[in-house]
């Protein structure tokens, strides 16, 4: 089934009003009509459920409560990721692939020897485009959470926010003796929960 993302005021009772970019992809993307089955997931309480088509108006669709799906699809674990701005588009499929595999955040990092540079106006619009791949990412995963893409920031600043981490791995191309797999896999798991990983432009030091 097909997944969507809604807030808690678009449901009421047994019954969710799902609006706006949605709408015209289920109707005439997906082509799904009255009586079809898709999921919907509250991203306020991070709950999804099994509905059922019951109507399909112009700016809206109207779908009807099943069942709550009890079975629970993101880690305990929360995974922030700041990437080095990557050059031309590579920072879509590096949010795209961190979004399949259960990273709750990213946020670009513009470092000295990143290649890209934007200007304010840029960057918003370029966040905004990100943000939006993210949450397709995230549908076609079936995820319960749309990871949040941050503001590109710079390096103090993401310094300063790492003592709100439990643990920081930093990406470096030149090690040889531990990957960042085998350095999660060696994590006391039952004290880290919150880890940021802190990984530079492409063939680049930080």
């Amino acid at each position: 089934m097909f997944k969507f993302f809604v807030k808690s005021n678009q449901i009421n009772n047994n019954t969710i009003e799902i609006v706006g970019d949605d709408v015209n992809h289920i109707k005439n993307v997906l082509r799904l009509q009255k009586n079809d089955k898709i999921l919907v997931c509250n991203l306020d309480i991070n709950e999804t459920y099994v509905t059922n088509i019951i109507n399909v108006e112009k700016e809206k669709i109207i779908v009807e409560i099943l069942e709550e799906c009890m079975k629970k699809v993101e880690a305990s674990i929360n995974v922030q990721i700041f990437q080095g701005l990557p050059k031309q588009e590579k920072m879509e499929q590096i949010i795209q692939k961190a979004t399949e595999i259960g990273v709750c955040g990213v946020t670009p990092v513009c470092m000295e020897r990143s290649v890209v540079k934007f200007d304010e106006k840029t960057k918003q619009k370029k966040v905004e485009r990100w943000q939006k791949i993210a949450e397709v990412a995230a549908k076609q995963s079936k995820r319960d959470k749309i990871p949040k893409i941050g503001m590109c920031t710079d390096l103090k600043n993401v310094y300063e926010n790492f003592e709100n981490y439990d643990i920081v791995l930093v990406a470096y191309e030149q090690e040889q003796c531990l990957s960042i797999k085998q350095a999660l896999e060696s994590l006391d798991k039952e004290n880290v929960k919150n880890i940021a990983i802190l990984i530079g432009p492409e063939g680049r030091n930080l």
